[in-house]
Protein backbone atom coordinates (compact mmCIF):
# COMPACT_ATOMS: atom_id res chain seq x y z
CA UNK A 1 0.00 0.00 0.00
CA UNK A 2 0.97 3.24 -0.88
CA UNK A 3 -0.60 6.23 1.03
CA UNK A 4 -0.19 9.63 -0.58
CA UNK A 5 -0.69 12.75 1.79
CA UNK A 6 -0.78 15.56 0.13
CA UNK A 7 -1.74 19.59 0.80
CA UNK A 8 -0.48 22.93 1.21
CA UNK A 9 2.63 23.94 3.30
CA UNK A 10 1.57 24.13 6.40
CA UNK A 11 -1.51 21.98 6.19
CA UNK A 12 -0.36 19.29 8.80
CA UNK A 13 0.98 16.80 6.38
CA UNK A 14 4.44 15.71 8.01
CA UNK A 15 2.44 15.49 11.41
CA UNK A 16 -0.07 13.31 10.30
CA UNK A 17 2.27 11.35 8.46
CA UNK A 18 4.71 10.84 11.74
CA UNK A 19 1.12 9.80 13.54
CA UNK A 20 0.02 7.40 10.97
CA UNK A 21 3.21 5.73 10.95
CA UNK A 22 2.88 5.06 14.44
CA UNK A 23 -0.91 3.37 13.67
CA UNK A 24 0.12 1.81 10.66
CA UNK A 25 2.44 -1.23 11.00
CA UNK A 26 4.45 -2.12 8.51
CA UNK A 27 5.15 1.47 7.21
CA UNK A 28 7.55 4.02 6.50
CA UNK A 29 7.85 7.38 5.88
CA UNK A 30 9.23 8.84 2.05
CA UNK A 31 9.57 12.58 1.82
CA UNK A 32 10.29 13.23 -2.02
CA UNK A 33 10.83 16.69 -0.61
CA UNK A 34 14.43 15.49 0.61
CA UNK A 35 15.22 14.49 -3.57
CA UNK A 36 14.36 18.17 -4.24
CA UNK A 37 16.50 19.40 -1.57
CA UNK A 38 19.46 16.59 -3.09
CA UNK A 39 18.97 17.79 -6.66
CA UNK A 40 19.01 21.55 -5.78
CA UNK A 41 22.57 21.26 -4.16
CA UNK A 42 23.61 18.57 -7.19
CA UNK A 43 22.59 20.62 -10.08
CA UNK A 44 23.55 24.45 -10.35
CA UNK A 45 20.74 26.85 -11.60
CA UNK A 46 23.46 27.05 -14.77
CA UNK A 47 22.93 23.83 -15.85
CA UNK A 48 19.35 23.39 -15.31
CA UNK A 49 17.06 23.51 -18.54
CA UNK A 50 15.36 27.14 -18.82
CA UNK A 51 11.83 25.91 -17.22
CA UNK A 52 13.60 24.38 -14.54
CA UNK A 53 15.11 27.83 -13.19
CA UNK A 54 12.95 28.58 -10.51
CA UNK A 55 12.41 28.50 -6.89
CA UNK A 56 10.64 25.14 -7.04
CA UNK A 57 12.74 21.62 -7.20
CA UNK A 58 9.60 20.38 -8.46
CA UNK A 59 10.00 21.95 -11.83
CA UNK A 60 12.95 19.61 -12.29
CA UNK A 61 11.85 16.75 -14.32
CA UNK A 62 14.60 14.73 -13.09
CA UNK A 63 12.84 15.51 -9.26
CA UNK A 64 9.80 13.48 -10.58
CA UNK A 65 11.27 10.74 -12.34
CA UNK A 66 13.23 10.07 -8.83
CA UNK A 67 9.89 10.15 -6.90
CA UNK A 68 8.66 7.65 -8.49
CA UNK A 69 11.94 5.48 -8.82
CA UNK A 70 13.00 6.07 -5.43
CA UNK A 71 9.11 5.00 -4.46
CA UNK A 72 9.87 1.77 -6.52
CA UNK A 73 13.40 0.86 -4.92
CA UNK A 74 11.90 1.17 -1.18
CA UNK A 75 8.94 -0.91 -1.69
CA UNK A 76 10.95 -3.66 -3.67
CA UNK A 77 13.76 -3.66 -1.23
CA UNK A 78 11.98 -2.97 1.96
CA UNK A 79 8.60 -4.55 0.99
CA UNK A 80 6.47 -1.97 3.25
CA UNK A 81 3.92 0.40 3.21
CA UNK A 82 5.41 3.80 1.71
CA UNK A 83 3.56 7.06 3.84
CA UNK A 84 4.43 9.98 1.06
CA UNK A 85 3.33 13.22 2.61
CA UNK A 86 3.95 15.94 -0.26
CA UNK A 87 2.88 18.95 -1.50
CA UNK A 88 1.99 18.26 -5.28
CA UNK A 89 -0.41 20.81 -6.73
CA UNK A 90 0.93 21.07 -10.16
CA UNK A 91 -1.47 18.49 -12.51
CA UNK A 92 1.57 16.90 -14.49
CA UNK A 93 3.44 16.06 -11.51
CA UNK A 94 0.43 14.69 -9.80
CA UNK A 95 -0.50 12.92 -12.97
CA UNK A 96 3.04 11.51 -13.66
CA UNK A 97 3.58 10.44 -9.84
CA UNK A 98 0.32 9.16 -9.13
CA UNK A 99 0.24 6.90 -12.32
CA UNK A 100 4.17 5.76 -11.24
CA UNK A 101 2.88 4.65 -7.66
CA UNK A 102 -0.29 3.20 -8.48
CA UNK A 103 2.21 0.88 -11.07
CA UNK A 104 4.29 0.10 -8.18
CA UNK A 105 1.51 -1.03 -5.88
CA UNK A 106 -2.11 -0.73 -6.86
CA UNK A 107 -3.50 -0.08 -3.43
CA UNK A 108 -2.59 3.60 -3.63
CA UNK A 109 -4.51 6.13 -1.86
CA UNK A 110 -4.62 9.75 -1.94
CA UNK A 111 -5.27 11.79 0.55
CA UNK A 112 -5.50 15.76 0.67
CA UNK A 113 -5.37 17.84 3.45
CA UNK A 114 -7.25 21.06 3.49
CA UNK A 115 -7.03 24.10 5.48
CA UNK A 116 -7.84 28.04 4.70
CA UNK A 117 -4.81 30.54 4.12
CA UNK A 118 -5.74 31.62 7.44
CA UNK A 119 -5.59 28.41 9.59
CA UNK A 120 -2.15 28.01 7.15
CA UNK A 121 -0.48 30.95 8.36
CA UNK A 122 -0.97 30.08 11.89
CA UNK A 123 0.35 26.86 11.58
CA UNK A 124 3.26 28.58 9.66
CA UNK A 125 4.29 30.46 11.97
CA UNK A 126 3.81 28.34 14.98
CA UNK A 127 6.21 26.18 13.49
CA UNK A 128 9.06 28.96 13.02
CA UNK A 129 8.33 29.56 8.88
CA UNK A 130 9.42 33.59 8.88
CA UNK A 131 6.47 35.71 8.29
CA UNK A 132 6.41 36.16 4.86
CA UNK A 133 9.17 33.10 3.83
CA UNK A 134 8.78 31.02 0.76
CA UNK A 135 5.43 28.66 2.35
CA UNK A 136 3.72 31.59 2.93
CA UNK A 137 4.39 32.49 -0.38
CA UNK A 138 2.51 29.47 -1.64
CA UNK A 139 -0.31 29.43 0.48
CA UNK A 140 -2.76 31.35 -1.87
CA UNK A 141 -1.32 29.27 -4.99
CA UNK A 142 -1.71 25.75 -3.63
CA UNK A 143 -4.62 26.18 -1.51
CA UNK A 144 -6.61 27.38 -5.34
CA UNK A 145 -4.92 24.14 -6.76
CA UNK A 146 -5.73 21.97 -4.82
CA UNK A 147 -9.35 22.90 -4.24
CA UNK A 148 -9.23 20.87 -7.83
CA UNK A 149 -11.85 17.55 -7.82
CA UNK A 150 -8.60 16.04 -9.10
CA UNK A 151 -6.75 16.19 -5.52
CA UNK A 152 -9.75 14.29 -3.76
CA UNK A 153 -10.17 12.61 -1.51
CA UNK A 154 -10.27 15.98 0.35
CA UNK A 155 -10.35 16.26 4.47
CA UNK A 156 -10.43 19.26 5.94
CA UNK A 157 -8.43 20.12 9.05
CA UNK A 158 -8.74 23.87 9.89
CA UNK A 159 -10.85 22.20 13.19
CA UNK A 160 -9.56 18.58 13.48
CA UNK A 161 -6.30 17.88 15.87
CA UNK A 162 -3.47 15.57 14.07
CA UNK A 163 -5.02 12.54 15.69
CA UNK A 164 -8.57 13.23 14.63
CA UNK A 165 -6.80 13.71 11.10
CA UNK A 166 -5.19 10.35 11.35
CA UNK A 167 -8.31 8.40 12.76
CA UNK A 168 -10.39 9.95 9.58
CA UNK A 169 -7.66 8.59 7.38
CA UNK A 170 -7.38 5.21 9.24
CA UNK A 171 -11.09 4.59 8.85
CA UNK A 172 -10.76 5.39 5.40
CA UNK A 173 -8.18 3.07 4.74
CA UNK A 174 -9.98 0.47 6.53
CA UNK A 175 -12.87 0.78 4.40
CA UNK A 176 -10.91 0.06 1.70
CA UNK A 177 -9.10 -2.83 3.08
CA UNK A 178 -13.00 -4.29 3.79
CA UNK A 179 -13.98 -4.25 -0.23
Amino acid sequence: MIVMINGAFGSGKTSVAYMLQSVLSNSLIYDPEELGFMLRKLIPESVRLANERTDDFQDMELWRILTVQTAHEIKKKYKMHLIIPMTIYKTENFEYITNGLREIDAELHHFCLLATEETIHKRLQKRGDPPGGWSYQQAQKCTQALQNGRFEQFIATDEYAVDEVVTQIMDKLAIYQDC
